[in-house]
């Protein structure tokens, strides 16, 4: 029960924060996608179960909240937080730099696939090289973010693991 109550409340406050204070610093013309970024890296330090769950519930708080077409961004948060917790078994080595190319990469490859899929229900009313920008600058200004969010959300990720009990 912890372990939801903590994570809802790290989904909310990155919503919270990506509909005020960062609406307001743009980069290029684009804001960062702090839903994202949580759902990535909580995939990353969790898996894909922990990952997709947090995706699809992120994703269905940011379309009603934000009045967005129902169902898309929980669609591409469920596939991405799979996806990404997916990958994580096949990382050998630690990198400090990997949390930030993969954060990058799949936020870029997340946007990408939701705007596919709100042009497939006519729902995008820009061109594709407009989406292509966007999505490029938001991955790279959440690749930015995450030396500054991910040891946040790890520390998060570790007081939510319930504690280790020996019995004799």
């Amino acid at each position: 029960m912890r372990r939801v109550v903590l994570w809802s409340v790290v989904v909310l406050t990155a919503l919270v924060l990506q509909s005020t204070l960062f609406a307001q610093i743009s980069l290029g013309g684009t804001k960062p996608e702090l839903v994202y970024l949580v759902t990535i890296v909580l995939a990353f330090l969790e898996g894909p179960s922990s990952g997709a769950v947090a995706g699809f519930a992120g994703g269905m708080v940011e379309d009603f909240l934000l009045n967005l077409p129902k169902g898309i961004t929980a669609l591409t948060l469920t596939l991405v937080g799979y996806a990404v917790g997916s990958i994580r078994q096949f990382v050998v080595s630690p990198s400090p730099l990997l949390p930030v190319v993969v954060v990058g990469t799949a936020t870029t490859t997340g946007i990408l696939f939701n705007q596919i899929v709100a042009f497939l229900l006519g729902q995008l009313h820009v061109g594709a090289g407009e989406v292509v920008r966007v999505a490029l600058l938001t991955g790279m200004y959440n690749a930015v973010l995450t030396p500054i969010l991910f040891p946040v959300i790890r520390r998060v990720a570790e007081a939510s693991r319930a504690k280790k009990v020996f019995r004799w």
